[in-house]
């Protein structure tokens, strides 16, 4: 992974993707890590908030200091106090210790608030007052201390319906929304989904990464991807247990994605060829993907440019990927020049350390 300053990994290297999505969420991102700024992140469930939350804290002036991530949804109404504040030994049944806060331990740093329209109301107008005084108390402590915290949140609720409910407090969400900002779903950025699989295959062994013929790539960017980001992470790793080192078609696809649905019929394809191929020294060789026949339907003809486009793109992967990276051995495997492979890297998009 590319890294950048203080070792972090670049932007570029957290947020996946060329999409007008992705771009246009890196440009805000760097955008508001210049200041100190409280955020809020809206998005869906699995679309990640905390990593666009870890990359405001890594492109900021507060990079390499603390960052604690806390899902307020999950932390009991009770205990969500001396989580956020700390408490004092014996301030409570079970305080067998002082306990210092996520607050206090984040000093200098960024708190990540997620899920904060899960948090009680009571707690919400405690919260109000550390981010107006930029001071906490301890549970069972009068003793205020000063703290220099930046505060991100997120949610993937509509705070204005609840605000309506008056079930969150609107001085809160302006407070902690000086800036709003839009994490977008996956499906709104479907064009990512090639180099988000790559990139969560990229630590995988060869034979456990899987490859997507022309018509299970195009299913994967036609499906609603209501779990976003985290549910395509969950299918590749699901995809690579059971079918590692595997092509697979559409077929194969619309299983993983719907692995309790009855299994059409497989129809034969005389003449299948393998993707890969050993060679002298046992190591995989790209060939040519599947020539897998295709009759086109009244009316909707198959553009072969793009599907043959899209093999290729999928070849050079895999070259890539056996190659590790070394622009020369990808060539070589391809049975390219390597200008020409580089010529085609850049056609396609295609980012590689060259060698």
């Amino acid at each position: 992974m590319t890294v950048g300053h203080n070792n972090q990994p670049t932007l570029e290297a957290l947020i996946i993707g060329t999409s007008e999505g992705a771009v246009r969420l890196r440009d805000m991102i760097r955008r508001v890590a210049r200041s100190n700024a409280s955020v809020m992140l809206c998005g869906p469930s699995g679309s990640g908030k905390e990593l666009v939350a870890r990359a405001i804290h890594d492109e900021g002036t507060r990079a390499g200091k603390a960052f604690s991530a806390i899902n307020c949804g999950a932390i009991p109404g009770e205990l969500i106090e001396s989580e956020l504040f700390g408490h004092e030994k014996g301030s409570f049944t079970g305080a067998h210790a002082r306990r210092i806060g996520h607050f206090e331990a984040s000093e200098g740093g960024t708190i990540f608030l997620d899920e904060i329209g899960d948090m009680r109301f009571d707690m919400q107008v405690k919260l109000l007052r550390v981010l107006e005084d930029r001071t906490i108390v301890r549970v069972g402590s009068s003793e205020v201390k000063p703290v220099d915290v930046r505060v991100i949140s997120a949610t993937h609720q509509d705070l204005g319906a609840a605000i309506a409910e008056g079930k969150f407090r609107e001085d809160l969400f302006f407070r902690l929304g000086v800036v709003v900002l839009q994490v977008p779903s996956l499906a709104s950025r479907a064009e990512d989904i090639p180099a988000l699989i790559r990139h969560f295959q990229r630590k995988m062994p060869v034979d456990a990464k899987c490859r997507f013929d022309a018509g299970a790539m195009a299913m994967l960017m036609q499906h609603r991807w209501p779990g976003n980001v985290r549910e395509l992470r969950n299918f590749v790793e699901r995809a690579s247990v059971l079918h590692g080192g595997e092509t697979l078609d559409a077929q194969d696809v619309a299983m993983l994605l719907n692995p309790t649905a009855t299994p059409a019929p497989r129809p034969a394809v005389p003449g299948g060829i393998a993707a890969v191929q050993a060679s002298a020294d046992d190591r995989p060789v790209p060939q040519p993907a599947a020539a897998v026949a295709k009759t086109p339907a009244p009316g909707r003809p198959i553009d072969l440019k793009r599907e043959i486009e899209t093999i290729e793109l999928e070849q050079i992967h895999v070259a890539l990927d056996l190659a590790d990276g070394i622009i020369s051995e990808a060539a070589r495997l391809l049975t390219l020049k390597r200008t020409t492979l580089i010529e085609k890297m850049r056609k396609y998009g295609v980012h590689q350390q060259a060698a």
